[in-house]
């Protein structure tokens, strides 16, 4: 038995055949490059909304077994591999250091969030993150210091080309659980592809400082991995069905961040503050009794 659908690996090949003509443009330059960037997005919008979506807001998840297979497959990589390197990384490096290679790989991804809000049409974030961008790289010795949040700069937008997706009104498509990188959904992972492309430094740096890029990219994730690592321990290990956890967990978030409601008392359950707690992360906010104040 196959672990992918017939049906996604039709998606899949359509999908390959609207981008082929965008991948054959030859890479000479920065322009040419996001435009082939911007010509993948085109062709993986279209499809994007083409997708069937569920009727309401609840789990569209056609592909389930095939998921928890997969949630199985990471599992077993986390507790082998991800979680033991992620203890000695933090044991062996010390904190300061490692708040600076966060600090340096968020830096990096700055160039991609300019582009992908100018996408969006969102100047006033592109704008916002490209002052912070040179701030940090400058003042801030290349992003290792982060002297734009002194400042009072605004935080980075933090977005990416799955809200792009989003914001051009391509539709949330399936749950997945994808390889390694855990959940996401088809708008998503059609957004994961293209932002390859969407960093301008990717064609500006050469090769060695590309890999100094990387090499943060992995110590940032390190990093993070064991600074959440009871709240990501209790939701793989010690609940009842930690794949619907983790599901149920990443579409909410997901969908929060994209209805960009604003709310400064929404909980991020990834945030380091409070109680990280499996069942404080998936807590009603509405569960509080509220006094009737016609009770005589």
């Amino acid at each position: 038995m196959t672990l992918i659908p017939d049906r996604f690996m039709r998606d899949i090949s359509g999908i390959c055949r609207l981008v082929d003509i965008a991948l054959s443009i030859k890479v000479s330059s920065l322009s040419s490059a996001l435009v082939r960037a911007l010509l993948v997005g085109m062709a993986l919008v279209l499809s994007a909304c083409a997708a069937p979506e569920s009727a309401s807001r609840d789990v569209f998840d056609p592909f389930e077994a095939e998921n928890r297979r997969m949630h199985e497959f990471n599992r077993d990589f986390d507790r082998a591999l991800l979680r033991p390197v992620a203890r000695g990384y933090a044991a062996a490096v010390p904190d300061d250091i490692e708040t600076g290679v966060i600090r340096f790989a968020e830096n990096l991804s700055l160039p991609a969030d300019v582009v992908n809000n100018m996408l969006q049409l969102n100047m006033r974030a592109a704008i916002q993150d490209t002052a912070r961008f040179v701030v940090n790289t400058t003042v801030g010795l290349g992003g290792f210091f982060d002297p734009a949040s002194e400042m009072g700069l605004p935080a980075a937008s933090n977005t990416d080309f799955g809200q792009t997706l989003h914001v051009w009104g391509a539709r949330e498509g399936a749950f997945i659980e994808l390889p390694l990188l855990g959940p996401s959904t088809t708008r998503d992972t059609y957004g994961l592809f293209v932002d390859l492309f969407t960093n301008p430094l990717s064609y500006v740096l050469d090769s060695p400082e590309r890999l100094a890029g990387t090499a943060a990219g992995v110590g940032s994730g390190l990093s993070r991995r064991e600074k959440f690592s009871d709240t990501i321990d209790q939701i793989l290990y010690e609940s009842a069905d930690s794949y619907a956890l983790s599901r149920s967990i990443f579409l909410q978030n997901r969908r929060f961040r994209l209805g960009g409601t604003g709310s400064d008392t929404y909980t991020d359950p990834y945030d380091g503050m409070g109680d990280t707690s499996a069942s404080a992360v998936l807590e009603n906010p509405y569960s509080a009794v509220l006094e009737d104040p016609y009770d005589e």
